[in-house]
């Protein structure tokens, strides 16, 4: 065999191999059914999104939950990392090795960046805290102050549940996610919003009439409300996953929208704007008032001098 054909086999299989590598590792980072945490849309720019996430989350999350301590699997804290900083390089860097490659040694982030499968959307997986509560906690809080904290993020949607993105899949999962608030006796106004990305098995329309109806029959006092509902179901499908949440206050904060919910309110600033120009007016026509009482004032003082001169006139006359 000729060298060229050795050379040519062997650039062929590492190629292979590298492709396997690549293939395996992006599969492990990707979003899978049985994962919990937040999905995150932006506007083309995925790499700052995904550092910007990182920001705003961990803010908030150190405030709910304190600062993370990390461990690994075996219970060793970042303390002793801080003694392994007074190593030789050499056997630090060995040691650091050797923990990468032991899959004991890997750590649970409280927060790790997957790919979602969607473009310009990223899943944050969260561990050990509720994607729910943390969302609703930086969105009221940006809703109060009306502080931008991001440039890049436009939604933040929790993701408290996932299942195979079929609809009878779907169906059966619901039916006992749902329960905590909508099965008697528990119920509520509430509104389904679904949206469907790299997948075109499911139908928006019967997406959401199945589930309408299975809420219904889950408690038949749960009613549909558009415009103020209490609660929100949640369901994004990406490929084969379905990520399904119930958000509270989801009209409020604008669709979870962080870009959005720091405006301030149109039917605030229209009704302050109306009550402006009310004062405004009240103002300007008891100034109005005013101004023709004193040129009342002014003319009956006038007429009375102008009479008193007259008299005075009379006297003068008659004593000539």
């Amino acid at each position: 065999m000729s060298a060229v054909q050795n050379e040519s086999r062997k650039r062929s299989k590492k190629r292979y191999v590298s492709g396997q590598q690549g293939k395996r590792w992006k599969g492990s980072r990707e979003l899978e059914v049985g994962m919990l945490g937040i999905l995150i849309t932006c506007n083309m720019n995925e790499r700052k999104c995904t550092a910007e996430a990182f920001n705003l989350l961990n803010e908030y999350a150190d405030k709910l939950y304190g600062p993370e301590k990390l461990q690994n699997n075996k219970g060793s804290s970042s303390s002793e990392e801080e003694e392994a900083e007074e190593e030789d390089v050499d056997v630090a860097l060995k040691k650091e090795v050797a923990q990468l490659q032991s899959s004991a040694g890997k750590r649970e982030r409280r927060f790790q960046a997957l790919e979602s499968g969607a473009n310009n959307v990223i899943f944050i997986r969260t561990h050990n805290l509720e994607p729910d509560k943390l969302v609703h906690h930086i969105l009221s809080d940006l809703h109060s102050t009306k502080k931008k904290k991001s440039r890049v993020i436009l939604r933040m949607l929790p993701v408290t549940g996932t299942c195979k993105a079929f609809q009878e899949d779907m169906l059966k999962y619901l039916t006992t996610f749902l329960e905590p608030w909508f099965k008697t006796p528990h119920s509520a106004t509430y509104q389904i919003a679904f949206k469907a990305r790299n997948s075109s098995h499911n139908k928006r329309e019967e997406i959401i009439k199945s589930i309408a109806g299975l809420v219904g029959k889950l408690n038949p006092k749960n009613k549909v409300d558009l415009t103020n509902p209490e609660l929100t179901i949640i369901v994004e499908v990406i490929k084969a996953v379905c990520c399904v949440s119930v958000a509270r206050d989801y009209t409020l904060y604008r669709k979870y929208n962080v870009q959005e919910v720091v405006k301030e309110d149109a039917v605030k600033t229209k009704t302050d704007a109306n009550a402006a120009e009310q004062r405004d007016e009240h103002n300007g026509g008891e100034a109005e008032k005013d101004k023709e009482e004193k040129v009342a004032q002014d003319e009956e003082k006038t007429g009375a001098q102008n009479e008193e001169q007259e008299e005075v006139n009379k006297d003068e006359g008659g004593g000539e």
